[in-house]
């Protein structure tokens, strides 16, 4: 049970905040069993203020010494540097979760120089309103409670699929990246409505709101997205002349071809940091 567990999340920013949000919110901890750093002495402020009776800090290594499981929250580039400053003062029973992309749990063992339980996970932006997607791999020395853990803490911000590790790169493009592709898809929407003369806000809310609208029928019928148009496309109506023009020009393509692109730059980006 994570409530019986210390928590230090190394590079406590957007993601960081988010799970630790959830962690309070959605387990029985206390305050004190969280351990939060950043550099920056006014993000610390913003922590504490945000989380009162955490314990924050820009000491890595003090985080790392007093954690039975460890959250690598920070960029990727300074992975190297973070692990290398922390690496003597992990506990051999530590469980280390990371969230770095393109970092895969082999190469983070190997950065540890010990047995360590490694979990990887791919969580998305909106976690921070606790709807996240976040898939999670588990590495050579990770048992099925290591991964129990895991799942419970990226479960109070959102939902969670457990991947074989080479799907990662896969998961990076879909649901890693895929709000992009819907604050375009929305941001589109906007602009149509704008174009047929309606106001910008009024048009906002509208498309924003139709997208949400839509995901949650999905989710709350289990029904396929298909027969879900199906429903909304009557014959001779307006549904079936815009899914029409879509289809010409090819949307359904488009949004493959940019996943595939998405989990290409994932696997280049995995490479680099070998």
């Amino acid at each position: 049970m994570l409530s019986n567990h210390t928590i230090a999340v190394i590079g406590a920013g957007n993601i960081g905040r988010a799970l630790i949000g959830g962690l309070l919110h959605g387990h029985e901890l206390d305050p004190d069993q969280i351990r939060a750093t950043r550099r920056d002495a006014h993000a610390l402020e913003e922590l504490q203020a945000q989380f009162p009776g955490i314990r924050t800090g820009a000491d890595n290594t003090e985080a790392a010494h007093e954690a039975t499981i460890i959250v690598l929250a920070i960029k990727p580039q300074n992975a190297a540097q973070v692990i290398e400053e922390i690496r003597p003062h992990v506990p051999a029973e530590a469980m280390v979760v990371s969230v770095l992309a393109g970092v895969t749990t082999d190469a983070l063992q190997q950065a540890f120089g010990q047995d360590l339980a490694v979990v990887r996970a791919m969580p998305n932006t909106p976690m921070l309103v606790d709807e996240g997607a976040t898939a999670l791999a588990g590495g050579r020395f990770s048992q099925p409670e290591h991964l129990a853990l895991a799942r419970q803490m990226f479960e109070a911000v959102g939902k969670v699929e457990e991947v074989p590790e080479y799907l990662m790169d896969a998961v990076t493009g879909l649901s890693g990246s895929g709000p992009a592709y819907v604050y375009m898809f929305i941001e589109a929407l906007t602009d149509a409505g704008v174009k047929q003369g309606m106001p910008r806000p009024t048009a906002f809310r509208l498309a924003a709101q139709t997208v949400f609208g839509a995901a949650k029928l999905v989710i709350e019928t289990g029904k396929h997205p298909a027969i879900l148009r199906d429903e909304v496309t009557t014959p001779g109506g307006t549904a079936i002349a815009a899914v029409a023009e879509l289809e010409s020009h090819g949307l359904r393509t488009m949004l493959i071809n940019a996943v595939a692109t998405a989990t290409a730059r994932s696997k280049e980006l995995s490479k680099l940091q070998e």
